[in-house]
C-alpha cells in the first residue's frame, strides 16, 4: 500500500505541476483575446476612415464628386463622320472579299474638326493602307473588331497630329 500512496503522491505533484502550467495558458489566452481586440478595433478604424464616417471627427472633408463637377461644366463633344471605306480584304483565294466601314471620329473641339479636315487625303490614305493588309480572320469576334478601332484610332491620330482623337465609333461595319 505504501507504493500506492506513492504513486498518488507522485500524481499530486504532477497535477501541482500543471496548475503552475495553467497560469501561462492563462496569461496566453489574455493576450490572444488582447491582440485580437487590437485588430478589430484596428479594422473597424480603417472601413469608418474608409467610407468616410470620420470625416466630422476629424476636421477633413469630403472630395467634391467628380459627378457633381461634371455636371457644371459639360465636356464638349464633336462628332465627325469620315466617308465610306470600302476595300478588298487580302485574302489568297480566287474569290475576293469586301470590307465595308463607316466609322465616326469622337472629337474634343470644333478645332480638330478643323484639323480633320485640312488632312483628309492623309486620314483616308492610312486607313486604306491598313485595311487592305487585312485577312477575314483579323476581323472575326470582338477582339478583333477591338484591334481594328484601335487601329484605325492610332493611325487617324498620327494623320491629324497635334489634334486629338479621342474614340473612333463604328458606325457600319461589314465583311462580305
Amino acid at each position: 500500500m505504501a507504493e500506492s500512496i506513492t504513486t498518488l503522491d507522485g500524481g499530486a505533484d504532477q497535477g501541482g505541476g500543471e496548475a503552475a502550467s495553467g497560469g501561462w495558458a492563462g496569461r496566453t489566452r489574455t493576450l490572444i483575446i488582447a491582440a485580437g481586440a487590437v485588430v478589430l478595433l484596428a479594422v473597424g478604424a480603417s472601413i469608418a476612415y474608409v467610407t468616410g464616417a470620420l470625416d466630422g471627427v476629424l476636421g477633413t472633408e469630403p472630395a467634391p464628386d467628380a459627378a457633381a463637377e461634371g455636371a457644371q461644366q459639360p465636356v464638349p463633344i464633336v462628332f465627325y463622320e469620315l466617308p465610306d471605306l470600302v476595300v478588298s480584304l487580302n485574302t489568297n483565294e480566287r474569290q475576293s472579299t469586301f470590307l465595308k466601314v463607316k466609322v465616326s471620329l469622337e472629337l474634343p473641339d470644333q478645332a480638330a474638326v478643323a484639323a480633320v479636315e485640312r488632312v483628309m487625303p492623309r486620314i483616308i490614305d492610312h486607313c486604306q493602307v491598313y485595311l487592305r493588309e487585312l485577312r477575314p480572320d483579323d476581323l472575326r469576334g470582338s477582339a478583333g473588331t477591338l484591334r481594328l478601332r484601335q487601329e484605325l484610332r492610332r493611325r487617324i491620330a498620327i494623320a491629324i497630329a497635334p489634334a486629338e482623337v479621342r474614340d473612333v465609333l463604328f458606325v457600319e461595319l461589314l465583311v462580305q
